[in-house]
């Protein structure tokens, strides 16, 4: 089985063969944030290689830092960087596992409030941290909670 790390790198080769710069920038930058996390690891722990499931976490988190980037650029004023942070974002899920949509994560938080009987705003923490838990790499934790909020407003 190929780790996603070594899928990355041989992207990156790739696109640095055909040509495309915008990509091989994008994959060398997520290559540099992997190695980063690799030495703050073996700092910690010891062993130094990511698993492909943190190196899922990390691209979520590229990907989150790109899409309030392009928001902020937006709001600013800066469409044509906003452009670049969108086009790197795409570049970036396609590493990612398929994410949920609205009505599949309305549902899980559904399930989920259920298991827990919580009836009240009161309870947000722990449904949140539930269904966090549960949709960990298929939903963004910001959908998860604007559908919990949903759901506790309706009850």
């Amino acid at each position: 089985m190929i780790l996603l790390t070594e899928k990355i790198n041989a992207d990156m080769k790739a696109a640095l063969k055909s040509g495309d710069r915008f990509s091989v920038g994008v994959l060398r930058m997520a290559l540099a944030a992997i190695h980063n996390q690799e030495l703050e690891k073996r700092r910690i722990s010891g062993s130094a290689e990511l698993s492909d499931s943190e190196v899922v976490d990390l691209l979520f988190k590229e990907v989150k830092k790109r899409r309030e980037a392009a928001e902020l650029f937006n709001k600013g004023g800066r469409g044509d960087l906003a452009e670049k942070e969108e086009k790197e974002t795409e570049v970036l899920k396609k590493y990612l596992p398929a994410q949920l949509g609205e009505e599949e994560v309305a549902a899980a938080v559904e399930k989920i409030i259920a298991g827990l009987g919580a009836v009240s705003e009161k309870d947000f923490g722990k449904i949140m941290g539930a269904a966090v838990k549960e949709l960990k790499g298929k939903a963004d934790s910001s959908l998860i909670g604007k559908a919990v909020k949903a759901k506790l407003g309706a009850k």
